[in-house]
C-alpha cells in the first residue's frame, strides 16, 4: 500500500509476513532528514549495521522479496493471502513454540532497545529537522502531495491534491 509509516511498525515485531506486491521504504533521505522512530535500532536486529544503513541511506523502494533476501521479512506471501501465512507461519512451528518464543527473547536481551536509545534518536531527528532548509521541505511537500495521489488512485478516487499546510512558506508563482 503506497502510504508510509508501516515499515517502521512491522520491523518492531518478531516476525515479519509480507505479501509478494507489499513495497517498503525509508524515504525520508529523499529530504535530507532520516527515519527517526527506530528504523536503525529496529533493523539492525534483523540485519547488519552496514546493511541497515545502506537500506536508510539508500532512500529506496524495497520489494517484498528484496527484504526476504536481506533477513528482513520472514516470510512472503501471494497476495490477499497474508493472513492465510501467518496462521500456516504459526502451525508449522507449534511443534517448536517454546524454541522461537526463546529465540525472540533472547534477540530481545542480547541486542536491547532501551527507551533511552529511542528516545536519544529521536532528539537527533528533531535537531535534524530543524536544520532543513526550504528546499527540503518543498521536496518534502512534493513527496506527500505524490503520496497523496497514490493513496487516492488505490481508493478509487480522483480529486485535487490539497497543499500541505505550512511545508512551504512562499507559494510558489505562476509563468
Amino acid at each position: 500500500m503506497p502510504w508510509g509509516g508501516g515499515f517502521e511498525a512491522a520491523l518492531s515485531s518478531d516476525v515479519v509476513i509480507a505479501e509478494r506486491s507489499a513495497k517498503f521504504g525509508l524515504p525520508e533521505v529523499l529530504f535530507n532528514l532520516f527515519p527517526g522512530m527506530g528504523a536503525y535500532s529496529l533493523l539492525g536486529r534483523r540485519v547488519t549495521p552496514a546493511i541497515a544503513r545502506r537500506v536508510i541511506l539508500e532512500g529506496k523502494t524495497h520489494s517484498a522479496e528484496e527484504l526476504h533476501e536481506m533477513g528482513v521479512v520472514d516470510v512472503v506471501a501471494d497476495d490477499g493471502k497474508g493472513r492465510e501465512a501467518l496462521y500456516d507461519y504459526f502451525r508449522r512451528l507449534h511443534r517448536q513454540a517454546n524454541t522461537h518464543r526463546a529465540i525472540y527473547q533472547i534477540t530481545r536481551r542480547v541486542h536491547p532497545i532501551s527507551y533511552s536509545e529511542l528516545a536519544d534518536v529521536v532528539d537527533l531527528w528533531v535537531q535534524t529537522a530543524m536544520q532543513l532548509n526550504e528546499t527540503d521541505l518543498r521536496r518534502m511537500e512534493r513527496l506527500a502531495a505524490a503520496q497523496t495521489r497514490l493513496m487516492a488512485r488505490h481508493r478509487g478516487e480522483n480529486r485535487p491534491v490539497r497543499k500541505v499546510a505550512g511545508a512551504s512558506k512562499t507559494p510558489r508563482q505562476s509563468p
